[in-house]
Parts: C-alpha cells; structure tokens; sequence
C-alpha cells in the first residue's frame, strides 16, 4: 500500500513555556475570573497576539501554549481555592428564569434560561398521520413523540451555513427525547402525535439539559398530561491525583478543561435519562457516587424553579391545537363504517370536515379543528354502530323504489325496507303511488333477521296516530 506518512508531534521547549507563563500568568489569573463568555473570549484572544508580536518566530505554537497555561491555571483554581471559571462555588447553580407562553400560534412554548444558555422549546400536535415513519432492520416502525434539537451558529456567536442536523444535534435531541419518555402519557390517554423543537438561542454548555428542562415547561404549557417535571443538569469533574472536585452545572470552559460531562434528566422520583463522557480512564465509584447525588441536590433545585412557573399541565390542549375523539366499535361493525367502496366515511368526511381513522381493532379517531366538528363526526358514527331495536322509530329518507317496497336509510349507511304492504293502513297497487325517492317519511322497526337486514312499517306509525 501507500507509505504511512509520519506524524511529528509539536514539541514545545520548556524555557520558553516558562517564559511566556511568567508573562502572562497575571492575566490569565484575570482572565479566569471574568463571568461572561464573550468577555473573556476577547481577553483571551488579546493575551495570544500580545504573546505572538512578542514570540513572532514562535506563532505556531503559541496558542497551544497559552491554552495549556490557561488550563493549568483554571484547574488549580478549582482544586485549590474552590473558585470557578465564573466566580461560583463547585455546587453553585447559574441564575434560572422559565417562561411559558411566549408563542401565542404554537400548540405551547416555554423558554429556558441558565446563565448564558438558552433553549426556546415549541410543541405541536398531530393526529396519527403525522407520525414519523422509521425504516427498521425488519419492517417499519412508528414515532408519535419526538424531540428535535437546533445549535444554531449564532448561538455561539459564530456566522456559517445552516446545513442539515450534525451527529452533535441528533445524539442532544435523542438524550432529551429518551429523558422525556418516562413521563409522555400513553396513546389511549392522550392520542395526540408530539413533536418538541429546542432552538438554542444562546449556549455556555448544557444546552441538552436546557431542551429537557424547557421540553417539559412547554408540554406542560401545551396541555399534554405527562406525570411530572423532568429536569436536567451537566456535571463536570476536575481531578488531579487523589484530589478531585465535582462542578455543577458546568459552563463551556469547564466542560472544555475539565475531565468529565456527565449529563443526569430525571424527576423528583428518578433519574430518566444520563449520559457520560470523560477524558480520564480512573473515574471512581466514589467520583460517581459524589456526581449522582450533586446530581438530584441540583434537580431538586431546578424542578422548585420550574414548578413556581407550571406546575400542572394546563386543562386542555390550546385551542389551535386539532381535536382529537377516541371511540371503540366492535370489529362487525367496522365495513358499516366504511360502506361499500368507502362511501359512507368519506360522507362523514365530508358533511362534517373531520378526519376518521379506523385501526383494524376497531379503534375510532376522529380528528379536527373544532370540537363541535368531532363530536358531529362521532355521534354519526355512534348512529351507524349502535343495533337498531325492534321498536323504534325513526324519521328516514326514501333511497331508491322497487315494485315490492322501499328502501329507506334511517341511520348513514344504515337501510331498511319497507314492505309494499307496510307502506299505508290501505291497500296500494303501486309503492311510487305513496312514496318516491327523496321524500322523507317516519318508519317504526318491526324486525331484525339474523343477517342484520331490517324491516320498517309506515302502516304501524300511521296506525299509532291519535
């Protein structure tokens, strides 16, 4: 094959190291001390061009070695004084605001803020026909909740093209989607199709934790009946020997610096979703046990927060939302539903502006923009599945004539005949001499045989008059 090319790995002369950090440890003592991000980018960036006009024969490896100055000096501030990046203490959580309702034409929204992390969270309901259909090994599948995550390049301040969703985007969106599940209502409680969008506004680490905490504000928001909050949180770790301080809620820096990101979702009753990434290969139990129960410390402190906003999901889904009707018919009854060639539900369809989809079990979902619109399409579908009773009359409308009877429709879908002789308390030649086709008239049940067929007397209700 090809020869390997060789790597020759940037060696740094320690006199030199030792020269520059002598230089400008004092800043990077300042720079380490200045809570906002963008500030201290700029003063960083300021300490690498006064070092390369200094050391131009040295450019390449000047940045490599004042990020290596900035690490240490980042690191032993921790370990050593306690202090972080931003001023906090190791527990110390940033400031937190929620907000829901933002978006008045959305289904729900609730914006989340964390110090200098924001997640802008919407939701939408769907009927089953919006679910996602996912290719498996074997045969398909269906998705009705789903969890979409956007990292916009100004969230970070950056300009670039907006491409499709990176591996970073998919992996944040299915932590927050897998955190969340534990709560989503099952289908015979809440029959809706969910989709969440987090759009990050602005990021200083753990926007994945913001898209769970603002997820769960903003279904909350929409009327979605899940169990209870879920919250989430980062943590980070900064070990060096047998020393080690665990961060909560780590900012950007200390995610990039430090030796551990270790994202924990859960509720006050567990933990629902985690994921671990670490730099060191000697994590401890002990490390692990100390960030699991910072852990459910800073959870408890979130969910507090978040509960002062919402506590409970509203009574009902808002009002642009589709209306959803669940109703179970027997099996037999579903070709009546349909009719022949599916004339009878496209009628419903029709005549109401609903959307009827039938599951092979027998399951209704009626959907639409109103509910008037649903309970109209429901309660002819009732009309069509519920068995006619010897008894009852019914006001119907002649469908077509023969020369033995007629035909008349009292329920959609649903006919019955009417014997020539059942027609009139008289004796007739012709059915057309009574009733022609269109003409409504009012029938009483007087059988059912044992293939559903139904016969209708006009005599008996005339009969019946005062």
């Amino acid at each position: 094959g090809k020869p390997k090319r060789e790597f020759t790995p940037l060696e740094v002369p320690e006199t030199l190291e030792r020269e520059i950090e002598k230089e400008i440890l004092d800043d990077i003592r300042r720079l380490n001390n200045i809570p906002d991000k963008l500030e201290r980018k700029e003063f960083f960036e300021s300490i690498i061009e006064r070092v390369k006009e200094k050391y131009p024969e040295d450019e390449r490896i000047i940045h490599r070695v004042v990020e290596d100055i900035r690490k240490r000096e980042m690191r032993r501030q921790i370990l050593e004084e306690g202090k972080r990046v931003d001023g906090r203490t190791p527990d110390e959580i940033r400031p937190i605001s929620c907000e829901i309702g933002l978006l008045p034409r959305v289904h729900g929204s609730a914006l989340f803020t964390r110090g200098q992390t924001q997640a802008l969270c919407t939701v939408t309901l769907g009927t089953k026909e919006d679910e996602q259909r996912i290719e498996e090994l074997i045969g398909e599948g269906f998705k009705s909740f789903m969890v979409h995550y956007n990292f916009p390049p100004f969230s970070t301040g950056e300009i670039r093209p907006l491409r499709a969703p990176g591996r970073r985007e998919i992996g944040h969106g299915a932590l927050a989607e897998r955190s969340l599940l534990a709560v989503i209502p099952s289908e015979d409680e809440f029959p809706y199709t969910i989709r969440v969008v987090s759009d990050i506004l602005e990021s200083n680490g753990s926007s994945s934790m913001a898209t769970v905490c603002g997820a769960s504000l903003a279904m909350m928001d929409c009327g979605i009946p899940i169990k209870r909050h879920v919250a989430g949180v980062a943590l980070g770790l900064v070990k060096e020997d047998d020393r080690f301080v665990i961060l909560t809620d780590i900012a950007g820096d200390e995610d990039h610096y430090g030796d551990m990101d270790f994202k924990v979702a859960g509720t006050r009753q567990g933990i629902t979703g985690i994921q671990l990434d670490t730099k060191i290969q000697n994590l401890t139990l002990t490390e692990l046990r100390e960030a699991l129960r910072k852990a459910r410390e800073a959870r408890y402190y979130i969910l507090d927060i978040m509960e002062m906003t919402i506590k409970e999901p509203r009574p009902d889904v808002s009002r642009y939302a589709p209306k959803l009707y669940v109703m179970n018919v027997p099996k037999n009854k579903i070709g009546d539903i349909i009719g022949p060639g599916g004339k009878v539900i496209r009628g419903i369809i029709d005549e109401t502006g609903a959307k009827v989809e039938i599951t092979p079990d027998g399951k209704v979902v009626i959907s639409g923009p109103e509910r008037e619109v649903v309970e109209k399409a429901a309660e002819r579908i009732r009309n069509i599945v519920e068995d006619v009773e010897i008894g009852q009359v019914f006001t119907g409308r002649v469908t077509r004539v023969a020369p033995f009877g007629a035909f008349v429709e009292i329920r959609p879908g649903k006919e019955g005949l009417v014997h020539i002789s059942q027609l009139a308390p008289y004796r007739i030649k012709r059915v057309e001499d009574v009733v022609k086709v269109g003409d409504e008239i009012v029938v009483k049940v007087i059988g059912v045989d044992d293939l559903g067929r139904i016969s209708l007397s006009r005599k008996a209700v005339l009969e019946n008059k005062p």
